[in-house]
């Protein structure tokens, strides 16, 4: 039985992270506008993710080091990766093609796929629709996109990207594709003829497939070209590696039978108001928005959907832009979308003070969206939560967004670390992740008062002398006597004490390196402390050896 193939076309933007870079920046409000010659580099996690043709005439290469790119071109500018520059950035192109072209499918940001029986009878062939397109990205400020034509998306992927090694022609009218009035080289478009799609493969190199592991193992067993992946048998390769390799043995014969799926381009939920003339007063500013969030919402409920994170953006007569996302723990509603907007406004909590200008645009973008079907109350045990939330949230309006705040258990050693107050309503965003490892953190339980603010107090052995841990860890002398003031005053027996855990943080600044241990101890009340000894080595003369209680055991 023959495995039906559908005719693509896969356009190729070559070098698109760079592209969507220099587009963004050029759009920026605010920093440097980057030239289109100029040699830059993007880094992901230390390492060169993507970088420009005349990086790349230097030597520089994906996969390099930050530090061995610069030494090869040390003109070379160096950015941070951000994926969300390259799907904003592309979002445009593909809006362009689907008014030419229905029917996109978006690979990833800089590839698409288009089912060219449509395009190729509009144009009265192929290549013609193909020189069609790449004249539209030519227009759009897209130099050097590629488009290539076979039996289904991974061919004619391949295909596109195999125009970078054609020599072009003789640069003559006839050997040109013309699409409003400019000119378009033939060299950048490839149709591989129906039917051929293996014997174009197959000088290909096997690690074109997508499948690192099975690259490698491949390599060893002597497997070098897509043509030398076909040869093997299908069986035996499903009985090797499983379906996942038949697949990819199938790209390897081109036999490429994935469909291409049009994209349902995404519902404008955003909402935006602009104010002629510009509004100086905040209480204006938010009743004018009021209309544009009871939309905002409603169009979400009409949607299913329901917010959970927003961003607005207000824009001010001056040409300043604020920026800001908002999180909500349930979901907002058009009173809490109204709040966010006069929060963001007010800035420092003080009615009518931040503002340079009058606000001329405001503009909600939701950022986070759930199924509505997720944020129905239940039939049980719902009305006190939804009471507090309320309540809180009317507390908040009347004293600003930092005027309510929780208590979220953070990573750290020390119990300050661990205790982080966020505003009411946002989901916290802990530098200190409390997941994490952290060596000499203190194990359970934890206390249940922890002093704001630790303060001093007397640690004593049997003989009446002071307590001390050298830097071995080891005890001077076990404790006997307590004093929970730092008068020495009221002084305790010790019935039973635990420890020391030693904490050793940033040792490599000696402005901020801290060295204690802690103890816990039960006095003869039967009270229970966590005690914290500051070391030589953390402390200054003054302090070093000194006790504090950091916490109580109630």
């Amino acid at each position: 039985m023959s495995i039906p193939l559908t005719r693509t076309m896969v356009l190729w933007c070559p070098d698109w992270p760079i592209t969507a870079a220099i587009r963004e920046s050029a759009l920026a409000v605010s920093g440097p506008t980057l030239p289109a010659g100029v040699p830059l580099a993007l880094i992901e996690h230390g390492m060169v993710f993507a970088c420009s043709a005349a990086a790349r005439a230097e030597g520089v290469k994906r996969g390099l080091r930050v530090r061995e790119a610069q030494a090869r071109c040390p003109e070379l500018l160096v950015q941070p990766y951000d994926p969300v520059y390259d799907n904003r950035a592309f979002e445009v192109v593909l809006g362009a093609i689907e008014e030419m072209m229905p029917g996109v499918q978006l690979l990833r940001p800089g590839i698409c796929a288009i089912r060219s029986r449509g395009p190729a009878r509009y144009y009265g062939g192929e290549k013609p629709a193909a020189l069609a397109l790449v004249a539209l990205l030519d227009q759009l400020g897209v130099p050097g996109a590629r488009v290539g034509i076979a039996d289904g998306p991974f061919t004619a992927e391949q295909a596109a990207r195999a125009t970078q090694r054609m020599t072009p022609p003789a640069t003559s009218g006839a050997n040109h594709g013309a699409a409003n009035g400019r000119r378009v080289a033939p060299s950048r478009v490839l149709v591989v003829p129906q039917g051929a799609s293996a014997e174009f493969l197959a000088p290909l190199p096997i690690s074109l497939l997508d499948a690192p592991p099975l690259v490698t193992l491949l390599r060893r067993l002597g497997v070098s070209t897509l043509a030398d992946f076909a040869a093997l048998s299908v069986d035996d390769v499903r009985g090797r590696f499983g379906e996942g390799g038949a697949q990819l043995h199938a790209l390897a014969s081109g036999l490429d039978s994935r469909p291409v799926i049009q994209r349902i381009p995404p519902e404008e939920l955003d909402r935006v108001i602009e104010f002629e003339p510009p509004l100086d007063r905040i209480d204006q500013v938010t009743f004018g928005f009021r209309a544009s969030a009871d939309h905002f919402i409603a169009s979400l409920v009409a949607a299913q959907l329901v917010c959970t994170g927003l961003r607005i953006e207000i824009d001010s007569e001056g040409g300043e832009v604020s920026e800001r996302s908002w999180l909500h723990p349930r979901s907002f509603t058009a009173a809490d979308v109204v709040d966010r907007v006069r929060w963001q406004l007010q800035g420092s909590g003080e009615v009518d003070v931040g503002l340079t200008s009058g606000i001329s645009r405001v503009r909600v973008i939701p950022e986070a969206v759930d199924p509505i079907g997720n944020h129905e109350v239940g039939l049980f045990g719902g009305g006190p939560d939804e009471r507090i939330h309320h309540g809180l949230s009317r507390v908040q309006s009347m004293l600003g967004h930092s005027g309510v705040l929780t208590a979220v258990p953070s990573g750290g050693r020390s119990l300050a670390d661990r205790q982080v107050l966020v505003p009411w309503g946002d989901r916290p965003i802990l530098e200190r992740p409390a997941n994490h490892p952290w060596p000499g953190r203190l194990p359970p339980p934890a206390p249940t008062t922890v002093f704001p603010t630790p303060h001093p107090v007397h640690v004593l052995d049997s003989a009446g002398g002071g307590v001390l841990v050298n830097e071995r860890g080891t005890l001077s002398a076990p404790p006997a006597q307590f004093s929970p003031t730092g008068s020495g005053r009221e002084m305790r027996n010790i019935t039973a004490w635990a420890g020391p855990w030693p904490i050793d943080e940033r040792w490599w600044d000696s402005d901020t390196h801290k060295r204690a241990h802690r103890f816990q101890v039960v006095d003869a009340a039967g009270m229970a402390w966590l005690l914290v000894l500051e070391s030589a080595a953390a402390a200054t003369p003054h302090t070093a050896g000194v006790w504090w209680a950091e916490a109580r055991y109630d």
